[in-house]
């Protein structure tokens, strides 16, 4: 599992990303909000939806092809 945070400022096209603990691309701590650990970051991204309407996967660490134990 990893530990996902959600930006709390929303990115040039207005979207809120999620990001995973280890992203290189992490918004500092007072921007970001804690969303809990995830297998993935689609899983992350539903939490995230219960804060923000505009939300986005990042491009960087969430884009992967990763597999979701709860979408099989």
């Amino acid at each position: 599992m990893k530990f996902f945070y959600l930006s709390s400022n929303p990115n040039e096209n207005g979207l809120h990303e999620v990001h995973d603990r280890e992203c290189e691309h992490i918004p500092s701590s007072y921007d970001r909000d804690y969303l809990g650990p995830y297998n993935t970051g689609k899983e992350a991204m539903r939490k995230a939806l219960d804060y923000k309407k505009e939300v986005a996967l990042c491009e960087v660490c969430c884009k992967s092809r990763e597999r979701s134990l709860i979408d099989n």
